[in-house]
């Protein structure tokens, strides 16, 4: 039977660990956007060292896993001098790992819009940079929501690998009290649950959002 008193107890705690996780989740999801757009424009750039850099960064993480990169940047960097700490490596390391796949997400959007909206801009005496900021990507926006609000839900989620680079985030609270209660059910039952809380609350935003912007674009 599930021990109410440990849960009525320690929920408080496991909350303010939630809200850490959310807090590097939207770090990182700024990182990620940042990171995703440059990589995605440079990609689809003309300039070939821009867009050699970009796909390297984009098959590389894509081609290893978040944890590997999380352990290069935590441990393996302060060999090299480099010592971030546990917060801001954990930061870095989930916004370029997100930022990889919303780079992709968002070229894909870009490239759905038909080259007529360009040619459009063009004789209009548009740059190709002005017409990419004031035609393409508002349009691509509507397209790339869903898929990016999927990459920003998934990331929530990964943030409980950054217990392992010792971030006193969700997980590793419910893992330290874990120590002392002996209780790893309703630890781990209290961090599922506010997972889900995050994940569900950050879905409805997402809904929400992308019903204005498609009512915006009618």
């Amino acid at each position: 039977m599930l021990d109410w008193n440990i849960i009525i107890h320690y929920f408080p705690f496991l909350f303010k660990g939630a809200l850490i996780t959310l807090e590097i989740s939207v770090l990182s999801l700024i990182l990620g956007l940042i990171c995703g757009l440059t990589a995605a424009l440079c990609k689809l750039g003309r300039n070939p060292f821009l867009r050699g850099i970009a796909m390297f960064y984009i098959w590389l993480i894509r081609s290893t896993p978040l944890l590997v990169q999380l352990f290069i940047i935590y441990f393996g960097l302060p060999q090299l001098g480099i010592d971030l700490g546990p917060y801001l490596s954990g930061v870095i390391g989930l916004g370029l790992n997100v930022g990889a796949y919303n780079a992709e997400t968002i070229r894909g959007g870009i490239v759905s819009i038909s080259l007529g909206q360009q040619e459009a801009a063009r004789s209009l005496g548009m740059s190709s940079a002005l017409a990419m900021r004031r035609i393409i990507l508002p349009q691509a926006l509507r397209i790339i929501i869903p898929p990016l609000g999927n990459n920003f839900i998934i990331l929530i989620k990964d943030t409980s690998l950054v217990s392992t680079i010792t971030l006193v985030e969700l997980t590793l609270t419910a893992q330290r009290f874990i120590g002392s209660t002996y209780k790893p059910f309703e630890m781990y039952l209290m961090a599922a649950f506010l997972y889900a809380v995050l994940t569900t609350t950050a879905s409805l935003l997402l809904g929400r959002l992308e019903k204005r912007t498609n009512r915006g674009t009618r």
